[in-house]
């Protein structure tokens, strides 16, 4: 497997933790769900076996593939003694897949680390999440830099700092925006928040891996890693993937701000920054509307609203396209760049809305 050479080299804190200190030999689960995913399934293997820190098990947890790749898994699992192969007896949606897979971790295991079947890890992931975990007991959570395509995503935590309180990094969220968890490919946990839970991953959410960064964040602290540790896809056809065109973004800061503002910030504030969430997804989705998007993308919306006990409000979305109408009439030269830009991008995806149908449609 080869590694793109510019993107190895960002650390720039030390940890303060002295290494007698380290674990060296905590036990860390890593975890696998896959279905029908044998063009990545390899590569992704590979990346977990190329792993400086070597003190680790790996299960892989096949949802009833039909494409040879538990093939692959088993074809692996025969050479390494540290891969164990799951199958799940019939077919599951993905989020009770993945609580499935997390559930078979060791009792002995320290941290738990979820590799997601299309993307891959770079070979000092483990040992650099498990430093940064190290740093203190109260850290439940950690993160790093991770690349998305060719774009490195993450950037913007404080770069003299290797840890903070979960409340701190949530506030920091609420307040900036800034998104440092992306998907449970990025992220390292405490692996006894993982066995506390009987379902780890809330099945009603829609954005359920967001939400549980924000749960663990209420009681534990947070580490970070400035340094590019894993790589997701943006050319596959997943369900991150098939629901781009829809604005997951938006709806998922929406319903993190409305549940969490008012667990982390004084009322005041919190009522504030609600409101400004509230503005903000609501023009989000009047830009959706001008782009004539179909019900699918309503059904997706509602969906999420859903979890908040909310409607869309149409008097307040007809309010805000109003607004974004008059905006483009005052701005034609940059309404114009705008819709080229647009246009090509749909142009690249074309497809993707119809895929969405069926990802939502299975979860």
């Amino acid at each position: 497997m080869t590694w793109p050479p510019a993107c190895l080299h960002l650390r720039i804190p030390i940890y303060e933790v002295e290494p007698e200190k380290l674990l060296s030999q905590a036990l860390i689960s890593v975890v696998t769900p896959f279905h029908n995913t044998a063009a990545y399934l390899a590569q992704c293997i590979e990346s977990v076996l190329a792993q400086s820190y070597s003190h680790f098990e790996y299960i892989l947890s096949d949802n009833c593939s039909t494409d040879g790749s538990g093939e692959i898994a088993e074809s692996y699992a025969r050479r390494d003694p540290r891969i164990r192969v799951v199958r799940q007896p019939r077919l599951l949606s993905q989020v009770p897949h993945y609580n499935a897979a997390i559930a078979e971790i060791s009792a002995d295991s320290r941290y738990c680390k979820v590799v997601q079947a299309d993307d891959w890890i770079y070979p000092e992931c483990l040992r650099l999440l498990m430093e940064a975990a190290e740093q203190s007991e109260n850290i439940g959570l950690v993160s790093s830099y991770w690349l998305k395509g060719s774009e490195v995503r993450g950037s913007g935590f404080p770069c003299q700092k290797t840890f903070l309180s979960g409340r701190e990094t949530a506030r920091l969220y609420l307040r900036t925006g800034l998104w440092v968890f992306a998907s449970p490919t990025t992220v390292l946990y405490r692996s006894s928040l993982v066995r506390e839970c009987k379902r780890f991953y809330d099945e009603s959410a829609l954005h359920e891996d967001s939400e549980k960064c924000l749960q663990i964040l209420e009681k534990w602290d947070f580490g970070f890693v400035h340094q590019i540790l894993s790589f997701s896809r943006a050319d596959n056809e997943g369900i991150s993937s098939a629901v781009r065109d829809l604005q997951p973004v938006a709806l998922d800061r929406y319903i993190i701000v409305q549940r969490s503002a008012a667990v982390f910030l004084e009322a005041d504030e919190a009522a504030a920054i609600r409101k400004n969430a509230r503005r903000i997804y609501y023009r989000a989705l009047a830009h959706g509307a001008l782009r004539l998007r179909g019900s699918g993308f309503w059904r997706y919306h509602q969906k999420g609203l859903d979890t908040l006990g909310e409607k869309l409000d149409w008097l307040y979305l007809a309010l805000q396209i109003s607004q974004v109408l008059l905006w483009m009439a005052a701005n034609p030269g940059t309404t114009a760049k705008r819709a080229v830009s647009s246009w090509k991008r749909r142009a690249m995806r074309s497809g993707t809305a119809a895929r969405a149908g069926d990802v939502l449609q299975a979860r």
